[in-house]
């Protein structure tokens, strides 16, 4: 499912797998936006004062409900009055920021000196070749290379998206996959920052670049043959609904149209099985799955159903010799796992594996041909076991879990391409552990380190101290908070803190490392993660009672572990900084509207705020599949409850914290006018003199900001100065 979620180096760091890598091309610091005023406070002498966007009632009525919208005009993307409006906030903000340029640069260089530069990943085999990226110091974007037989075999350079991103501001790299003989790279790359991958294909073995180019592309998977590639297109909403097959050396425009999903609740996606046996085409909504199946080796012919669609079904389905192994919730909401013969998947025909409970989320399966894995939640921690499979008459297999080393962690499946594979490849990382990658030798039950991300500059996990703690929301319910601060911290209230969260979509907060966060910690900043309702932290049910009419629950959650922080006296409202991306936008605005005497300063990322005129808008991106999520306005008593948290619409004359918005033009997941909107109306409304800052990139750039890794570390240098800039440790 698409959701608005994002991988950000902030905020959501490991808890989920960005589809897309993306890149960018210059290495200096983002350059200032020209202001032109001509629609808004005028001249750059007064840059220093915040701009004012004019009010232009747009009156909508729906339910009864009079509602008037004034700022509804700056959705008119492109107009000379709404590109001058955000480039006077722009400046402002610039002008706001400009103390700080110094304490910018500094942070810069430390988060900088922290990295490695020139760097390898980990090589994979698959088919007979070793597959990695590497990266060059200078360079914005990885190499991605491999090398035939053994690692001791010649490089060949298969995409170099710096070269890719010479001419271009932003460069996305979406689906990568190679066919079958190891010949052909397929590949798709977006310049845009909105996600409009086009597809193309590389004979690997001469460098040529294929004549076909494929628009709208979000999945792709070769049949056995190498010649045949099926391949998924997205509609104007960026919904991916058609299934095409290509034949190569064949005309696009003749490529046949395999399926077209009608039902605009639902997406496809195409995958092919670690088998290799079989083609999937998944079919899903937020709360329903359908998954059809086709041999790899006929790729000519039809896609038969595993198990047709129905009410609050969720399955997803892989392969192994003559079985199909379905994970679904038919039975309870956290999953089991059952199997079907390939010749007769029918429902009734489904035998058990691993039964549903109520207390473990069943997250997912990895197949291998002797072995598979169980990937589970326990506990708002997440644990792999390896069960081998046994020969026929034997006893039960021994199965093992994989253990963790520290009391907080994230565990998840790392680049297992091999089926034939003896060892499973595992990533481990924890606030205080550097990204780790692991094999898990499954007869010897070992588990070997190969690389664990180096931190340069004399990283010294001993100085500092992670830990758990839970708050207790308003209806008894307990929320876990994960912590990491200095050791020696002085519980007297007087330590700042950043507190972030999201909780949205069923999406687990994971605790994860990031070398950027010790210039917060060693100017004695703790920080704080919540793990509250709407996510998937405690299986599907703690989703449950954080989405549609129980939404309030994520914001009260939130509420209350600020509370509990606080109480704890682990800091104090006058110091306690939160921030939240995306999804974790709507949590930011809606936390401030209810208690903005809680907080000191709020960082929103692409806020998703101004949620009832977006999901009155079939037209835009995410909407109609998220009424699972949020609801549907037109639906009464669903346009109430979501009134009752908007943070757009509930904006109100009050005193709000010290605030800093930052979004992307050409963001597909939030539009820009959400964020822009939203800071006009508390512009106009609110009552205190705290600075508000709108940052809008103008350029090229996504739903995670700007694409090259050095621009990425100023935007977190500009982000970490507001917040210490603003907690008074300016030094």
């Amino acid at each position: 499912m698409r959701i608005r979620s994002i991988a950000l180096l902030l905020v959501l760091g490991c808890a989920g797998h960005p589809a897309a890598t993306t890149t960018n091309t210059t290495t200096n610091p983002p350059t200032k936006a020209a202001a032109s005023m001509s629609a808004v406070a005028a001249s750059p002498a007064d840059s220093a004062r915040p701009p004012s966007a004019r009010r232009d009632p747009h009156v909508e009525m729906l339910h009864g409900v009079r509602r008037s919208d004034d700022y509804f005009w700056l959705r008119r993307k492109d107009a000379p009055d709404v590109l001058a409006y955000l480039r006077a906030e722009n400046a402002y903000t610039d002008a706001m920021m400009k103390p700080t340029a110094a304490l910018q640069d500094q942070l810069y260089r430390e988060l900088l000196a922290r990295i490695k530069q020139t760097d390898l990943s980990v090589p994979y085999r698959k088919r007979g070749f070793f597959y990695y990226s590497r990266t060059e110091e200078g360079k914005q974007y990885p190499i991605l290379c491999r090398k035939p037989g053994s690692l001791s075999g010649p490089e060949q350079v298969m995409l170099d998206l710096n070269q890719l991103a010479a001419n271009e501001k932003f460069l996305g790299l979406g689906a990568t996959e190679v066919s079958d003989d190891g010949h052909r790279l397929a590949y798709a790359l977006d310049t845009t920052g909105f996600r409009v991958y086009t597809l193309a294909i590389k004979d690997l073995r001469t460098g040529e670049i294929l004549p076909e180019r494929m628009a709208r592309v979000d999945s792709v998977a070769w049949a056995r043959d190498s010649r045949t590639l099926f391949y998924v297109t997205e509609d104007d909403a960026k919904r991916p609904y058609r299934l095409w097959r290509h034949v190569l050396g064949t005309p696009v425009e003749r490529d046949h149209l395999v399926y077209e999903e009608k039902d605009a609740m639902f997406i496809a996606r195409v995958d092919r099985t670690r088998s290799d046996g079989f083609v999937l085409l998944n079919l899903g909504s937020h709360t329903a799955s359908e998954v059809r199946y086709l041999r790899a080796d006929d790729p000519t012919g039809s896609f038969r159903v595993i198990a047709e669609r129905s009410k609050d079904h969720e399955y997803d389905v892989d392969h192994r010799a003559d079985r199909f192994y379905i994970r679904t919730n038919d039975r309870g909401r956290n999953f089991r796992l059952v199997t079907a013969r390939v010749t007769d998947p029918r429902r009734d025909r489904w035998q058990e594996l691993i039964p549903h409970r109520d207390d473990v989320m069943l997250e997912g399966v990895d197949l291998f041909k002797q072995f598979y894995v169980v990937f589970e939640r326990r506990d708002a921690l997440p644990h792999l076991r390896i069960v081998p499979f046994a020969p026929a008459g034997a006893g039960p297999p021994r199965e093992r879990e994989i253990e963790a080393p520290e009391p907080i962690y994230s565990l998840w499946p790392s680049t297992n391409a091999e089926f034939d594979a003896r060892a499973y490849r595992y990533s481990y990382m924890s606030f205080l552990t550097p990204e780790s990658i692991y094999d898990y030798e499954v007869e010897r039950g070992v588990s070997t380190l190969l690389k664990r991300k180096e931190v340069l500059g004399g990283y010294d996990p001993s100085r500092y101290q992670q830990e758990r703690i839970d708050a207790t929301a308003s209806d008894g319910a307990r929320i876990p908070i994960s912590l990491v601060y200095r050791k020696g911290l002085v519980r007297d209230g007087r330590a700042p803190m950043l507190l972030t969260g999201y909780g949205s979509y069923g999406a687990p907060a994971s605790v994860y490392f990031d070398s950027n966060r010790f210039s917060l910690l060693d100017r004695g900043v703790s920080i704080a993660m919540a793990h509250i309702r709407g996510g998937g932290d405690f299986g599907k049910k703690w989703h449950d009672h954080g989405r549609m009419l129980e939404k309030r629950n994520t914001f009260t959650d939130f509420i209350a572990a600020a509370e509990r922080l606080i109480g704890q006296r682990y800091t104090a409202a006058d110091r306690l900084a939160i921030l939240g991306a995306s999804a974790g936008g709507l949590l930011m605005g809606a936390v401030v509207n209810l208690r903005p005497d809680l907080f000191k300063l709020m960082v929103a990322l692409v806020p998703f705020v101004d949620v009832i005129n977006t999901m009155l808008d079939e037209s835009l991106p995410l909407t109609v599949g998220e009424f699972e999520e949020w609801g549907n306005p037109r639906i009464k008593e669903q346009y109430d409850y979501i009134l009752s948290y908007s943070p757009y619409d509930n904006v109100k004359a009050q005193a709000y914290p010290t605030m800093l918005v930052k979004s992307s033009y050409n963001d597909s997941q939030v539009m820009y006018f959400e964020p822009a909107k939203w800071v006009a109306r508390l512009r106009a409304l609110k009552t205190d003199q705290n600075p508000l800052l709108l940052r809008m990139e103008m350029d090229p750039a996504g739903h995670g900001g700007k694409s090259g890794r050095y621009d990425r570390l100023h935007e977190t240098a500009f982000i970490y100065a507001f917040i210490l800039w603003n907690l008074g440790l300016r030094e």
